[in-house]
């Protein structure tokens, strides 16, 4: 199974490809996309036509996106729900399933603390997909990304939204039944 992680954002969006072979994962790639400033539509199409491009390019069987946080700002936290929007229409148009996760749930996921930090994630996927440097920061949340739906495999409550993580449980930083 081939799986694309994707951190959206609206200045810059991350994505990774995992491979997923028995028990072993396997590093296919990664990037950023960086989205020009201007105004919102022509961001948002930006946005749109690349992870669109990404998806085709990547041979994903299915994609995995992080749920969008509340943020102090309200302004801010509109702007990437509209970011994760575009992100999520692409992958569907692609014809790719879409899972989702929030970043608690990545977190624990990968490194076994959900309040784990940026520098954390990228040692933890560095370490788990045995790359040979440090991935940008939303590179690696992608990248987690992939790993989080491969660790908690294509049962339906994987993609549930927000919240407990219904029946799952932690065991050396890997979500099980």
């Amino acid at each position: 199974m081939r799986i694309l992680g994707i951190d959206p954002g609206l200045n810059v969006t991350g994505y990774g490809v995992v491979e997923v072979h028995g028990q072993r994962l396997h590093y296919q790639g990664s990037g950023t996309i960086r989205i020009p400033r201007g105004p919102l539509p022509e961001r948002l199409h930006v946005l749109f036509e690349s992870v669109s491009q990404v998806a085709r390019d990547a041979g994903a069987d299915c994609a995995a996106i992080e749920i969008v946080f509340v943020n102090v700002n309200p302004q801010s936290t509109l702007l990437l729900g509209q970011a994760r929007g575009a992100t999520i229409a692409a992958l569907a148009a692609s014809g790719l399933p879409v899972h989702e996760y929030s970043a608690l749930q990545l977190k624990k996921s990968v490194v076994g603390y959900g309040r784990a930090s940026k520098a954390q994630m990228q040692d933890m996927v560095t370490r788990l997909l045995d790359l040979p440097g440090r991935p940008g920061p939303d590179a690696a949340d992608a990248l987690g990304l992939a790993i989080c739906h491969a660790h908690a495999g294509t049962r339906p409550e994987a993609s549930a939204p927000a919240g407990p993580l219904q029946g799952l449980r932690m065991r050396r930083g890997r979500l099980i039944d």
